[in-house]
């Protein structure tokens, strides 16, 4: 399988990021319901291109990974918080996730980082796996925080220094 290409995500983007998102939508990872038509634009006053990075694998964009601030405190500002990551079905298992979580991390240092959050679904046991192999540690479960097609599911919590 080809090395997937890291970018900057762009303006262009936005059509080909929400269909892929809305494609890869799953109770597994997703605490929003599943999207439906209109759909609502991709990037928005919070997240722009600035904030994805993108993967593409022969030209094909095949993911993304968001990066954000945790708060809007001033004094939260050393941590970067990953607020989505999504690798289409077709490329999983090809390391496309791995790379996003590699670039990401070298972002947020860039940015003057010291820290890397995320919140993961307590029964994501892929994406889980993935973090932590990546040197993510749980700092925190929110027992049963979210109610999800009848099943009560844990937030976790998970962080690295970088």
């Amino acid at each position: 399988m080809p090395v997937p290409h890291i970018r900057t995500a762009t303006l262009d983007d936005e059509d080909v990021l929400g269909r892929l998102d809305r494609a890869n939508w799953s109770p597994l990872h997703a605490v929003q319901p599943r999207p439906e038509p209109p759909y609502e634009s991709f990037y928005n006053e919070r997240f722009g291109p600035q904030d994805h990075l993108v993967a593409e694998i022969d030209g094909e964009l095949v993911g993304y990974i968001k990066l954000g601030y945790p708060t809007s405190l001033a004094c939260n500002t050393h941590v970067r918080q990953i607020q989505g990551l999504v690798v289409a079905d077709a490329a999983r298992g090809t390391g496309v996730g791995r790379a996003l979580l590699r670039a990401v991390q070298e972002r947020a240092r860039r940015l003057g980082a010291r820290r890397i959050t995320l919140r993961v679904l307590g029964h994501n046991a892929p994406a889980r796996k993935l973090y932590e192999s990546e040197g993510f540690v749980v700092e925190g479960i929110l027992p049963e925080e979210f109610l999800l097609e009848g099943e009560y599911v844990d937030d976790v919590l998970m962080g690295r220094f970088l």
